[in-house]
């Protein structure tokens, strides 16, 4: 290849010794990234190997012999000003190593080129040098292999049948010597310079060739993007004394600051994988030096560090050096704190170092996978964690496998208020209907139990007592594994790491509630969740749904309530619901001491509370019950309109309340109460339910003598209720957006049934993003929450707003909600940590 004398002028100017680069302001463009990592380890003041950079399109030069020749005199003098005495020996004569970078960091570059300008003239004496002559054979072999083949034409079969003959690197070297001059009718070259010009060629030859663009085009590059060349000085010292390694800056199991990785004796073999290697102890010299250099790249990197070296005669230079990639949350949160603590960043930037979706791994149990795992099932990831346990179809198997002490996963079709005792009784539930909001999800995050939901290939046979997903059918008692992280169900056990939050993750945390403007409470129905929640550092209570108060035992009381036959029995029923829900309220007002608590009156569409089996008793019940049947229960008796129809239900559950107050008041506490209006479409509406409240707070004192402090607001979750929320406003002093139920209306969509047929080809097509129903949606769903609150504090100024929908634990909506200026998110308690983390980073982020 003929190049111009332009270009030598143009290449020989611009060469870069590594560290010059910013002192010309020249960037990744044109040096490189690895150019660029090299010139900011020269500027902290670490040892690099002595090298220089070929900008992105001056390549081509080096095979042109006198700037081949220009170029390696400037190394040498490099390698003499440098760490280095002096390499002009004939015994011990400086060898060169080429690699290459793009402008951005690409995984399938062309590989490295080593021990250039290696000949048979200056072999034996570097064999005598370094004592051994197994690996600079072998790195030899692999130079001649790779620019035959691309920078020379021999064909690679033939390349082929030489690696096979010979498998001995020392024999396999004179024959690919011998190949070379045969096929090209010259012998390979013995000056460095022209070996050089080859290993450029040879580069930029692959990155040219179709497997380069087929590499370009996985990444989205450009066509025409090209490569800097990177020339290292390689100077061979004692096989004893010299090596090679790489090595990060902390423990990834604890996150700890712990130095650790590998050497190699000898010299660097161009096989990426040279065998398992000795401690970092094993280093001649010792690792003292690299104390010194992580000490110095972590707080400029603000990252986990990860440094290839080289050591020639005791001596230690850097090859590379960057962030690690994916470290984990645990080094990461450690790291943090390690650096916030020292003095080296503010503790705002210690909590943006922390991504709120990776802290998810530091609080749930995780699979430990090798990619050997038989795959079941993939459905959506309704709630976090990883579980193994034995398949029960029924919550019947459930419950007696789970009192013989066995670890089970529910499988079902979907789940009910029945069904809640089995699923808390069980390690995880599968659903192959439902999605993200459906019941199964919600009480599985409430509770703290992995779900998958939507796994849409299962095929439950509870005849058969089976569940057959393709090719497999398991039978119940078959064990499953489930990692409720990524929606995955494998067959088998598979062990599971668990959670293990580390005291310097609570720091974080810490420092993140000083940052954040919103408030965290969190969706809690009953004491235990409350306390878990209140552990994990939430505010208050932001949604009890009553009628989750109605499970387990106590769903016949509101069976019996939607049942009843005529007014008597409806007024037993009530009375038989308020003393369970007063002795409800009591337990879980005493956990939540002087908190807010908001309480929702009873929301859930009747067709939950009926007999999910068709069992009613008598058929008396059972006329009623096909009475009270509903084409669209979602949308239809529910929330406030069952109370403008049961009008003795709402002030009944007001009651109980209050009453538990007025117990735990004396105790010494005062929870704070603002009591919830559900559904609501109509301000006369939320005006009847506020009167009832009102009612049985006056009962209450004429009862006790004590008067209830308490607010009154409204659920917003209905289109109409958002465009209304200034009327609203008149008589509730605050308004919680049950996201869940507004994204349905607003979209229109089931939430029941979309995410387990269409949402997936919505994805897959590009019509959305993301599912409305985990990301809220800032276009539609958003504006009505941005319209409304600025409604809502137009008409009352210190109107509360609130988010209880599960958006109120994900941190992409929780910076919305924090745009929009609400005042607190409620979550499911295992997301309060997660949803205080990302009320900080949304703070940052609105500065």
């Amino acid at each position: 290849m003929t190049v111009s004398d332009t270009s030598v002028q143009a290449l020989t100017r611009s060469a870069v010794p590594y560290g010059q680069g910013r002192a010309r302001g020249l960037g990744a463009d044109v040096m490189g990234v690895h150019g660029v990592e090299m010139d900011n380890l020269v500027a902290l003041g670490l040892p690099v190997v002595p090298g220089l950079t070929v900008p992105i399109g001056s390549g081509a030069g080096l095979q042109n012999r006198e700037t081949a020749d220009t170029v390696i005199d400037l190394l040498e003098k490099l390698a003499v000003r440098g760490i280095w005495p002096a390499v002009r020996q004939d015994r011990r004569p400086m060898l060169m190593h080429l690699r290459c970078s793009a402008p951005v960091p690409v995984s399938a570059l062309p590989p490295a080129i080593s021990v250039i300008g290696l000949s048979n003239r200056n072999i034996d004496a570097l064999v005598d040098v370094i004592g051994r002559d197994r690996d600079i054979y072998d790195s030899w072999a692999s130079n001649l292999r790779f620019v035959a083949e691309e920078a020379l034409d021999v064909d690679a079969d033939d390349l082929d049948d030489v690696e096979d003959d010979h498998p001995d690197s020392r024999t396999r070297v004179p024959a690919l010597l011998d190949l070379i001059e045969n096929s090209t009718g010259a012998a390979f070259p013995v000056d460095p310079a022209e070996q050089l010009g080859l290993a450029a060629k040879a580069m930029l030859n692959r990155w040219a060739s179709p497997r380069g663009r087929r590499a370009r085009s996985a990444l989205s590059l450009p066509e025409d993007t090209g490569i800097a060349l990177h020339v290292r000085a390689l100077r061979l010292g004692s096989w004893n004394e010299s090596g090679y390694g790489t090595a990060i800056s902390r423990d990834l199991e604890t996150g700890r600051y712990a130095p650790h990785g590998v050497f190699h004796l000898g010299v660097r073999r161009a096989d990426p994988n040279p065998g398992p290697g000795d401690p970092l102890t094993h280093t001649p010299g010792g690792t003292q030096i690299l104390d010194q250099i992580f000490a110095t790249l972590e707080p400029h990197l603000r990252a986990v560090a990860e440094v290839e070296f080289e050591v020639r005669d005791r001596q230690l230079a850097l090859l590379s050096a960057g962030p690690l990639e994916h470290p984990g949350p645990r080094a990461i949160t450690h790291l943090a704190v390690d650096l916030a603590n020292a003095g080296s960043m503010e503790r705002s930037d210690a909590v943006r170092m922390l991504k709120p979706d990776l802290m998810q791994d530091l609080l749930h149990a995780q699979l430990t996978l090798t990619g050997r795992e038989q795959l079941l099932a993939h459905g959506l990831p309704a709630s976090p964690g990883a579980a193994v346990g034995e398949v029960a179809l029924s919550s019947d198997a459930a419950l007696r496998l789970a009192a013989e002490g066995r670890n089970v996963v529910l499988v079902s079709a979907e789940t009910t208020p029945a069904d809640v005792p089995a699923l808390l009784a069980a390690t995880a539930v599968i659903t192959s209907n439902g999605g993200l909001a459906s019941h199964a999800a919600v009480v599985a995050r409430g509770a703290g139990r992995p779900a998958v939901c939507g796994a849409t290939t299962l095929r439950i046979d509870t005849a058969s007592n089976t569940v057959t997903a393709g090719d497999f059918t398991l039978h119940e008692g078959d064990v499953v594994s489930v990692n409720g992280r990524t929606g995955d169900v494998y067959i088998g056990s598979v062990p599971i790491r668990p959670a293990e939050p580390s005291d310097e993750l609570e720091v974080l945390l810490g420092w993140a509630d000083d940052i954040r403007r919103l408030r965290v409470r969190t969706n809690a129905d009953n004491a235990e969740d409350a306390a878990t929640a209140f552990r994990l550092g939430a505010e208050g209570i932001g949604l009890c749904r009553t009628e989750h108060q109605f499970l387990g035992d106590q769903l016949p009381l509101v069976q019996r309530l939607v049942l009843a036959d005529d007014e008597a029995e409806e007024i037993e029923a009530i009375a038989a619901l308020t003393a369970a829900q007063e002795s409800d309220f009591t337990a879980l007002l005493r956990v939540v001491g002087d908190r807010p608590i908001t309480v929702r009156l009873l929301d859930a569409p009747l067709h939950e509370f009926l007999p999910s089996d068709g069992n009613y008793g008598d058929s008396a019940r059972a006329e009623r019950a096909a009475a009270a049947h509903e084409s669209n229960p979602m949308l239809g008796l529910r929330g406030v309109r069952f109370a403008m129809v049961q009008t003795r239900l709402y002030p009944a559950q007001a009651e109980a309340l209050f009453r538990a107050w007025v117990t735990v008041n004396a105790e010494g506490r005062s929870p704070k109460l603002e009591v919830m209006i559900p559904l609501v479409s109509l301000p006369g509406e939320l005006a009847e339910a506020i009167a009832q409240v009102d009612r049985a707070a006056r009962t209450v004192f004429e009862d006790t003598g004590i008067q209830v402090p308490y607010d009154v607001g409204s659920m917003v979750e209905t289109p109409r209720a958002a465009l209304l929320a200034g009327h609203l406003t008149a008589d509730a002093q605050f308004l919680s957006f049950g996201t869940n139920d507004l994204t349905q209306l607003t979209y229109g969509f089931s939430r029941d049934d979309v995410e387990k047929t269409m949402l997936a080809h919505y994805l897959d097509h590009g019509l959305v993003t993301d599912s409305p129903f985990a990301v809220l949606d800032r276009d539609g769903v958003g504006a009505l929450v941005s319209m409304a609150a600025d409604a809502a504090r137009a008409a009352r100024p210190n109107v509360k707003l609130g988010v209880c929908g599960e958006h109120g634990g994900d941190p992409r909506s929780i910076s919305f909600i924090d745009s929009v200026g609400l005042h607190y998110v409620s979550c499911s308690p295992r997301r309060v940590p997660v949803a205080r983390l990302a009320a900080a980073h949304a703070t940052l982020e609105h500065r």
